[in-house]
């Protein structure tokens, strides 16, 4: 029975890859990488060849930037199943790895879906990776939550409204892929009086990386894998929250 283990490799930066992840993809007979149309290497597949020989990488095109062309979007999907399909018949173990976790916001998830009906008896396996969120935390040195805080997680390619309502509630809220938006999600952190603790970041761990605080924030367009956190309100001190 064949394998497809769906690796999270961390937002780029190559020393963030687990161990077990390392394992998995150094295991794999071969390492499938998503790549834009546009054919330039991601940061999954720049990471990934930190760790196996590049010959073991297989290039499969999804369309992870097209939004409005569903025909198009399909199209790319069912493209890329059938690779990866062909892959599993011919091998016992095929590894697919992914920027951040695999169960979060991954391309993955769709992939196993298509997978699962094209090769019926895949044994579907994945590898938590470390997220944008824990990197840039720790990078920038905000605490994501203390003792009963909430933490809300909020693509903004869902609409603004949506982060909006977020940050109008407790705890802490992370925003994902808003660069396109950042003068709405800079609006947003201004209305609810949430700006002046978030922190932005993108590129983290590269040498492109960048980590500003939110309130310089000029309504510019940001590269689309930007990570935004916006603090819980803390008051009353040490343990305020417990």
């Amino acid at each position: 029975m064949s394998k497809l283990v769906g690796v999270g490799v961390g937002p780029g930066d190559p020393e963030l890859v687990t161990v077990k992840g390392v394992k998995a993809l150094q295991a794999a007979d071969a390492v499938v990488v998503p790549v834009m149309d546009t054919g330039e290497r991601g940061r999954a597949e720049a990471t990934v060849l930190h760790y196996v020989d590049g010959a073991k990488v297989v290039r499969v095109v999804f369309a992870l930037n097209e939004r409005t062309d569903r025909a198009r979007r399909e199209a790319a999907w069912d493209a890329a199943g059938e690779k990866v399909a062909a892959l599993l018949r011919a091998h016992e173990r095929v590894a697919f790895a992914t920027i951040g976790d695999p169960n979060v916001y991954s391309t993955f998830t769709y992939l196993a879906q298509t997978i699962t009906e094209l090769v019926p008896g895949t044994e579907i396996v994945t590898v938590p990776g470390i997220t944008a969120m824990q990197d840039l935390a720790a990078r920038s040195g905000a605490v994501l939550t203390e003792g009963t805080e909430p933490l809300t997680l909020v693509p903004v390619t869902a609409g603004a409204t949506v982060l909006k309502d977020a940050l109008e509630g407790p705890g802490t809220v992370v925003a994902y892929k808003f660069g396109r938006q950042a003068g709405e999600v800079a609006a947003a952190l201004r209305a609810t009086g949430r700006i002046d603790d978030a922190v932005w970041g993108s590129a983290l761990g590269l040498d492109e990386e960048f980590i500003r605080p939110a309130a310089e924030l000029d309504g510019g367009a940001l590269p689309y894998l930007s990570t935004l956190i916006a603090p819980a309100r803390r008051e009353g001190g040490r343990g305020g929250k417990l």
